[in-house]
């Protein structure tokens, strides 16, 4: 009793089928392949966007000093 047949399966395929009717399960398997193929596609282009293009390295300023005064920050 721990595991359904085959005939519990399409006994509950037929009572689904009844209650919604093949019209509306077809236009729902539609719409859940669509936004299946419609995941795949962003998650591919936003692997392909996520190369960087070009890296600049930061500007290194050499020989200069800056003087800077740390001051306590107070919570207001």
């Amino acid at each position: 009793m721990g595991t359904f047949s085959i005939w519990h399966w399409l006994i509950v395929l037929v009572i689904v089928m009844l209650v919604f009717g093949t019209k509306k399960l077809r236009n729902i398997g539609q719409d859940l392949g669509g936004a299946v193929k419609g995941f795949k596609e962003g998650m591919k282009e936003a692997s392909d966007s996520g190369k960087p293009a070009e890296q600049v390295p930061p500007q290194q300023v050499s020989g200069q000093t800056i003087d800077v005064e740390v001051k306590e920050k107070t919570k207001s």
